[in-house]
């Protein structure tokens, strides 16, 4: 198994190390599904803010309560796989609710980062990392660059 994959009680004890070692530790969430260039630019890009980047990962069914029921493509395990494989990330987590907020909880990210899709607002965590001095932080985001449009072109060129 990937030593990136991690489960709660693990990642724990791995931050209560970085966190004695003064490491900025980053938390940036998705699903990940059909990875693609924008995915790429934003990890690169969360990594460069951080001594530690941890990438939560929601669950299928998760998934399939956020982007309808013909999602994932992807299965959870083969997501965590391709997402650990990248240079950028440190540890991936799956969470099964349709938020990572309680994960966000647990975890206390020094910076919470997110997509500029997302307004500052409604950045699910927002409050918890802001309420003990953290940052958070979107990522300028890829204009038309989405699984969605993804999937759409690939139905209208093989269809």
């Amino acid at each position: 198994m990937n030593k990136k994959i991690v489960n709660i009680k693990e990642l724990k004890k791995i931050l209560a190390i970085k966190k004695k070692q003064n490491k900025i530790i980053a938390f940036t969430n998705g699903c990940f599904d059909l990875l693609h260039y924008g995915h790429i630019k934003y990890l690169n890009r969360a990594k460069e803010l951080a001594d530690i980047l941890i990438v939560g990962i929601n669950t299928d069914a998760s998934v399939k309560k956020i982007k309808g029921k013909k999602r994932p493509i992807t299965s959870l395990k083969q997501r965590m796989e391709i997402i650990a494989g990248l240079e950028a990330v440190d540890y991936v987590i799956s969470f099964s609710e349709t938020t990572p907020y309680n994960l966000i909880k647990i975890i206390k990210p020094d910076i919470l980062i997110k997509g500029g899709d997302w307004k500052r607002k409604d950045i699910v965590g927002k409050d918890i990392v802001e309420a003990y001095g953290g940052k958070v932080i979107t990522i300028p985001y890829i204009k038309g660059i989405s699984t969605t449009n993804i999937i759409k072109r690939v139905v209208q060129r093989f269809s």
